[in-house]
């Protein structure tokens, strides 16, 4: 059982940054693959990274890649993404999610294989 808590969220400019992050509470943070999604106005959920327990492995959405890094600090059941050169197509409620995982190498970017969210933040960038 895990509970996730999003912070970090609001209103840039194109071009600005941002970093999202997820505090987590429970003793077994590092048992848990994480993920980031991200759901925009009219359009379906979609992964926009992931980062394996220890933090080793990671998928990036191609859209993001070179702009978003996903991170994690174990130590403070966290988990980061940094948003640099944010785009308006970027404008999304951000969803941490987390995932029970026993060592699985292919990355999970299916939302319904994720246990737990947060409650989302809010991310709006103007053009």
């Amino acid at each position: 059982q895990v509970q996730l808590v999003e912070s970090g969220g609001g209103l840039v400019q194109a071009g600005g940054s941002l970093r999202l992050s997820c505090a987590a509470s429970g003793r077994t943070f590092s048992s848990y693959a994480m993920g980031w999604f991200r759901q925009a106005p009219g359009k379906e959920r979609e992964c926009v990274g992931v980062i394996s327990r220890s933090g080793g492995n990671r998928y990036d959405l191609e859209s993001v890649k070179g702009r978003f890094t996903i991170s994690r600090d174990n130590a403070k059941n966290t988990v980061y993404l940094q948003m640099n050169s944010l785009k308006p197509e970027d404008t999304a409620v951000y969803y941490c999610a987390a995932r029970y995982d026993m060592g699985t190498m292919v990355p999970i970017t299916a939302w319904g294989r994720y246990n737990y969210w947060g409650q989302g933040t809010q991310v709006t960038v103007s053009s």
